[in-house]
């Protein structure tokens, strides 16, 4: 984009508002874990291609992390009745999590205790009183406990409780259910660090699905990850949003090894622009994303000192209208602004009802140059209840084009404009021989992830 302007830097962040000056704005004293400043510099070296390409790297991610890490396999309201299960996986490892008890999950390696063979296939969900095994038929219950070998004479070496299915750490949080393949891992609890206490004031547990889509993808997990969690790239790939959007001056944060964060300005035009529009010229951009049916029988945009209170107070609106929820205690910030957290290795929650997405990323296969991009939305529940039913999962091909998901409304076209980029990542990877170069602020997420990445591959060869 030639008549794009260059952003000069100012110290080591962009020219701009500072996150400071607009919340200052705002003026409605946003709290103070969004304020909070956590950044360190981690340093600029390179990365090796081969981190994306090579299936030497590709098996040591799958022997030394993903046995390592909390991940999330699935909401809660995916499994609603006990019985309930469904199989996830990622590379070779496939596990089995169900609802064993009403207010319990358990999950299982995907493997008969006998011969090894899968117990259910993969991608498989549905409801059962018990896991048999199709080859021999030995049977156990859903919480694990074997149930009945046919020949049981032939077998003098088998217990009940030696013989329980393989079970593999499970917790919850937000809605979700977690696995650790490690039993000696740290708790979930301890491993999430800041990320519940930020979702206080708005708990993922109190959404339900209203879009929820998987697409395989012909990149590494990691070329689509790292796509999202930066805004860099939006000048070049989203020019329809520098209108609107504070892309280059996002204010990005690290804590710990396993947490990240960025919070993209929406409602000020970006520092890239040379005649930026009017808040009364971004107010009514907004409003066709937020209310376009409202904006066609003749709304009035609000009277409002700026464009950020003006989205702030129509998204409440349209969240009380249509969610029958009432966000009022939030602030403009934490309603309007693009905030997306990561949680290692490869879940991204949103906070803000503006943009009420999830993702999640992981390998597809045994397959480096493969993966699975799954993208959620997850709408408030209204206050008074019932709880809606969650939509089924959709499934779409490489070529299937994310606006062939309606579900995903506004943001589908925007996901396309991300997809372009990615299988020309994956082959510009394999024809480099310099590495991979990062920005010292504005993708710092990406050299914090991989950062946290080296720590499990260094501990695991180094037994």
């Amino acid at each position: 984009m030639s008549d794009v302007k260059p952003i000069e830097k100012q110290g080591a962040r962009s020219i701009g508002p500072t996150a400071e000056d607009i919340f200052s704005q705002d003026g409605d004293n946003p709290p103070s874990f969004i304020t909070e400043e956590s950044y360190e510099s981690l340093g600029n070296q390179t990365l090796a291609p081969e981190r994306y390409t090579s299936r030497e790297f590709h098996d040591l991610e799958m022997k030394y992390m993903w046995t390592k890490v909390w991940q999330m396999a699935c909401r809660e309201e995916e499994i609603p009745k006990v019985g309930d299960y469904l199989v996830y996986e990622v590379g070779d490892i496939s596990v089995i999590v169900v609802r064993s008890q009403e207010d319990k999950f358990d999950a299982f390696l995907n493997a008969c205790r006998h011969r090894g063979t899968q117990l259910r296939e993969s991608g498989a969900r549905g409801n059962v009183s018990q896991f048999r095994c199709p080859f021999h038929g030995w049977t156990w219950e859903i919480d694990g406990t074997l149930q009945s070998i046919p020949c049981r004479w032939d077998f003098p070496e088998v217990t009940d409780e030696g013989y329980r299915l393989s079970s593999v750490q499970v917790d919850t949080w937000g809605g979700y259910v977690f696995i650790n393949l490690d039993p000696s891992a740290e708790s979930l609890e301890n491993y999430l660090g800041v990320l519940p206490s930020h979702f206080e004031r708005w708990p993922l547990e109190d959404r339900y699905l209203t879009a929820n889509v998987q697409r395989q993808l012909n990149c590494n997990w990691k070329v689509a990850l790292e796509a999202f969690l930066e805004a860099y790239h939006v000048v070049q790939t989203h020019p329809q949003a520098l209108p609107f959007t504070g892309d280059s001056n996002t204010k990005y944060d690290v804590w710990g090894d396993n947490i990240s964060r960025l919070l993209t300005w929406s409602g000020i035009p970006s520092p890239h622009m040379d005649n930026p529009p009017s808040d009364e010229d971004i107010t009514s951009m907004l409003v066709y994303g937020v209310g376009t049916e409202a904006r066609a029988e003749g709304m009035d945009l609000p009277d409002a000192p700026t464009a950020r209170h003006a989205l702030a107070e129509l998204l409440k609106a349209q969240m009380k209208e249509v969610y029958k929820a009432d966000l009022s205690h939030l602030t403009i910030t934490e309603i309007v602004d693009s905030t997306q957290y990561f949680v290692f290795p490869n879940f991204c929650p949103w906070l803000a009802p503006s943009l009420p997405l999830v993702y999640r990323f992981r390998p597809f296969g045994n397959d480096p140059d493969k993966c699975l991009m799954e993208a959620q939305l997850l709408h408030p529940v209204p206050d008074e209840g019932p709880r809606p039913e969650p939509v089924t999962r959709r499934e779409l091909g490489p070529d299937d084009p994310f606006t062939d998901a309606p579900e995903l409304n506004q943001i589908s076209p925007v996901f396309e404009q991300d997809m372009g980029n990615l299988h020309r990542i994956q082959k510009g990877l394999k024809a480099a021989r310099e590495g991979v170069t990062l920005g010292n602020y504005q993708e710092i997420r990406i050299r914090h992830f991989h950062k946290t990445l080296d720590k499990y591959l260094e501990a695991g060869q180094n037994r």
